[in-house]
């Protein structure tokens, strides 16, 4: 089924694109949540209109996005745990801990942005970068440093 994307989709194309999409995840995920309309005729007439709001919309976003990134990648956030034995913590941090860290310094950053190559949770003591991927094409790397209590 070809689609003209109304939003970016990481795994498809760049909003304003006409591409071919599996009829499934075109009717079952694309269209209901928003992210693209049925490519016929009219839609395609249509969407020609509302073409330059979408691109104006988005590129807004992306700057939205770039200056967030700026401001965070200043950002370092310590975390304080109780250690065993051998430097190791008790527990572990996770990325709903580092959502609530940036959300009291006044970030809005839902944990599913966060990434890091430690996998879900941190459970040493030391330094450590973490990604967050504010959009496709924009993330920026924060500062966090696990220390013992």
């Amino acid at each position: 089924m070809k689609v003209i994307l109304k939003q970016n989709v990481p795994s498809l194309g760049k909003a304003g694109s006409l591409v071919k999409a599996n009829d499934g995840y075109a009717r079952n995920y694309l269209i209901p949540q928003g992210l693209a309309i049925e490519a016929n005729e009219k839609n395609i007439k249509l969407f020609e209109h509302e073409k330059k709001n979408i691109l104006r919309n988005l590129e807004k976003e992306t700057k939205s996005a770039r200056e967030l990134a700026a401001s965070l990648s200043n950002v370092t956030l310590t975390f304080s745990r109780k250690m065993g034995d051998q430097d190791k913590i008790f527990g572990s941090v996770t990325t709903k801990d580092i959502e609530s860290a940036l959300e009291e310094k006044g970030y809005k950053i839902s944990r599913k942005m966060i990434v890091h190559e430690h996998g879900e949770h941190i459970k040493s003591l030391g330094e450590f970068k973490v990604k967050i991927k504010l959009t496709h094409d924009v993330e920026t790397e924060i500062n966090l440093k696990v220390v013992g209590e």
